[in-house]
């Protein structure tokens, strides 16, 4: 699972598998899901995240939880 952000779009993306992307969806809110070939989520793309407060530009932190 990926991270990214881009500030110049100021889109906040989690990728959750690396294969390509044949369609999309977005969502109420901003929100796009794309899906692979076998119709599984491969990202989410936050628009205008730091509009939203999702992230702060100047400062990045992430938490990964596992629950064993």
């Amino acid at each position: 699972m990926k991270l990214r952000y881009d500030p110049e779009a100021d889109v906040l993306t989690l990728v959750v598998r690396d294969n390509p992307p044949v369609d999309a969806i977005e969502e109420t809110g901003g929100v796009v899901v794309s899906y692979g070939e076998d119709g599984q989520p491969v990202s989410v793309e936050f628009l205008n995240a730091s509009v939203r407060h999702l992230i702060s530009p100047d400062e990045m932190s992430v938490t990964v939880q596992a629950k064993l």
